[in-house]
């Protein structure tokens, strides 16, 4: 029988803890030799990504103990971070470790030893995207490398690691395998008979998801590339990741459609003939160097993931377009798919389950999990059951959302009181939230309070145009699809429309920050390292060189709009906020650095607005650290007991400065 209890103080065995000791999900599956490795998050050992290994009987272990910490800074998002080899003396790891950035090689049971310098100039080099080549005696990858002090002072080239270490006291002995006449590379892949290399090249002020180019070259003599030319792509079109099968067909995702299909590029003239036409994406934004949305199986099919939202995995038979949908219950897989034989493995979750890795074998169509599988932390009976829903904006816009409504089995509120609501915003903000389990959203809902994850115009999934929606208009289009999705579930029923809050992280931040400035609509925010000052961002060098121009796109050139960026930053409308809000900042963040933070709190001074500032160090963009992330989870429930008018049980009060 459940208990009469208020929104938002039903106990719930949900715990900060709980929900911090599970965030994040595995990453980069490879197979070396009959084994299986990946990285996962270790929140509680400082938040470090681990290595780990299956072995063929499947015993997983973590081979590389802390400090070790698998993960590249490569444009400050990494990407792969690691490779793997079988080369006749068991599995040969090269992998970046975070602390110095350099490259090791590790074989089990051995010391990491280094296969790459220290730099002293700026923050260094940095490699992502590592492929081994045991035939050439090197490791190929994307090498990024500072030449001053300035988050732009930096190079990006393609570039060839001797694996017999001769390189980690010379600099010298690094071949570049490419010139630096592109601002952005990714890694290249080799023709079946090692050739050819292609891979993408895009530069400044396009982000990858405006425009790039496919680039074809010839191996020359010492593996350096020649005769480079441009196959496909240019200022309007996204190729988001290009790959030989094995009869040295070249297929590369391309939105040249209005959506990223798969199509056969012919080397000789560059003619793209699409292979799936669908209106689906079969890719997605190239925010990590290394992802992977569809790879050559035999028998001359591919493996892809595609949808609209989410996306799932299918067998395509390029010959006849035909597509076959994997069986099993996997709702959401992400961009990182690799081949063993007939063999498939990714990374992959449901709304009730979290992400894990999967095989499908293709021979028998059979999928199974085989690594990092789920087990129900909580009873799942205390799990929100979310709705994926359209709903219409401004316009009669449609704008995606996932809708979380309050879920315990032993609790009820009162008669005729609606639940609080809270707006999620994922950060990108050119990205997407999925419909998958997060302990972080069922530590609220299992308390009582509603979360509706918005992906609002901008978001990818849903084509060129959805995505579009937010060139020139960041600040706007956001700020109105949120709003529109939280007053449709207040005119409806579903939410108490006293008792909306908004809450983001990093580009969400940034519509939260907005949204406390431009509407009323919302009773509290939760801000965490946002943006606030768009020409203090942008102009001012306070962002590392990826997005250092991403505002271009986003809203528009500062020389010709300056007004645009001075109304729409939430630093200069501070003197709107009424709202109470809670700032959540990582002092070691070079992509939001707390003086976006400590600029909107000058302006806020004195003013009698109640709120929070609370700074961690050794943290950087996204939290990691399981200490930092129940702090976080901790605060807001208690700024919303305060604002709302309940009493969270168990947690501790937060103190609101005014």
């Amino acid at each position: 029988m459940t208990r009469s209890v208020p929104y938002g103080a039903w106990p719930s065995p949900v715990t900060a803890v709980t929900a911090a000791s599970h965030d994040g999900s595995p990453e980069f599956v490879g197979v070396v030799g009959d084994e299986v490795w990946w990285t996962e998050p270790r929140p509680a050992e400082g938040g470090r990504r681990a290595l780990v290994r299956r072995l063929a009987d499947g015993t997983e272990q973590c081979p590389l103990p802390a400090p070790w910490n698998v993960r590249s800074r490569v444009m400050e998002y990494g990407g792969r971070p690691w490779a793997g080899a079988n080369d006749g003396e068991g599995p040969l790891i090269v992998f970046a470790h975070l602390a110095d950035q350099r490259l090791y090689a590790y074989r089990p049971g051995t010391e990491p030893r280094p296969l790459t310098p220290v730099s002293d100039v700026g923050d260094g080099l940095r490699w992502v995207d590592p492929q081994i080549h045991p035939d050439r005696g090197e490791v190929w990858c994307v090498l990024e490398e500072f030449t001053g002090d300035g988050p732009s002072d930096v190079r990006r080239v393609i570039a060839a690691v001797p694996l017999d270490g001769s390189a980690a006291t010379d600099r010298s002995a690094i071949r570049e395998l490419s010139d630096d006449t592109h601002r952005f590379v990714t890694g290249p892949r080799l023709s079946p008979d090692g050739r050819q290399a292609v891979w993408i090249a895009w530069d400044h002020p396009r982000m990858p998801w405006d425009g790039t180019e496919l680039k074809l070259a010839q191996i020359g003599e010492g593996g350096v590339l020649t005769g480079v030319r441009t196959l496909i792509g240019g200022p309007h079109e996204s190729v988001a990741q290009a790959e030989w099968t094995g009869d040295a067909t070249l297929v590369a995702a391309t939105d040249r459609t209005g959506w990223w299909n798969l199509h056969r590029i012919d080397t000789g003239t560059g003619e793209a003939v699409n292979l799936c036409p669908r209106e689906e994406e079969f890719a997605g934004p190239v925010w990590k160097l290394g992802y992977r949305w569809f790879a050559p199986v035999g028998h001359g099919l591919l493996a892809v993931l595609h949808g609209v939202g989410a996306q799932r995995l299918a067998i395509l038979d390029p010959a006849t377009g035909e597509l076959v949908d994997a069986p099993g219950h996997w709702t959401e897989w992400t961009a990182g798919l690799t081949v063993s034989g007939t063999r498939v493995m990714g990374v992959a979750a449901t709304a009730r389950s979290s992400f894990e890795i999967v095989e499908l074998d293709t021979a028998t169509g059979r999928p199974r999990v085989i690594g990092s599988a789920h087990h129900d932390t909580v009873d799942p009976a205390y799990v929100p059951e979310p709705v994926a829903r359209t709903f219409a904006g401004p316009g009669g816009r449609e704008v995606h959302a996932q809708v979380y409504p309050p879920r315990n089995p032993e609790f009820g509120a009162p008669p005729g009181e609606l639940p609080p609501y809270v707006i999620w915003v994922h950060g990108g903000p050119t990205s997407r939230v999925p419909m998958v389990l997060d302990l972080e959203v069922a530590y609220f809902t299992s308390r009582g309070i509603g979360v509706a994850e918005v992906n609002y115009g901008g978001s990818t999934g849903y084509g060129r145009a959805y995505r579009d929606r937010l060139r020139e208009q960041w600040g706007v289009v956001d700020v109105e699809d949120c709003a529109a999705v939280a007053r449709a579930l207040v005119e409806e029923g579903t939410a108490d429309g006293a008792r909306l809050a908004i809450r983001g992280g990093s580009a969400g931040g940034w519509t939260t920050g907005a949204s406390l400035t431009t509407t009323d609509l919302y009773a509290c925010g939760a801000i965490s390292f946002p943006i606030l000052d768009l020409t203090g961002w942008s102009a001012n060098g306070e962002t590392h060189d990826f997005e250092s121009q991403y505002l271009e796109s986003l809203v528009g050139p500062l020389a010709e709009v300056p007004d645009r960026y001075r109304d729409r930053s939430p630093v200069n409308g501070a003197d709107r906020v009424t709202a109470p809000f809670l700032l959540l900042q990582g002092l070691d963040d070079v992509i939001c650095p707390p003086v976006q933070c400590e600029r909107f709190l000058e302006r806020i001074a004195g003013r009698g607005v109640p709120h929070a500032y609370l700074t961690f160090e050794g943290e950087g963009h996204g939290f990691r650290r399981q200490d930092t992330i129940v702090s976080c989870l901790e605060a807001e429930l208690s700024l919303y007991g305060q604002v709302f008018g309940f009493v969270p049980p168990g947690v501790p009060h937060l103190e609101l400065a005014k």
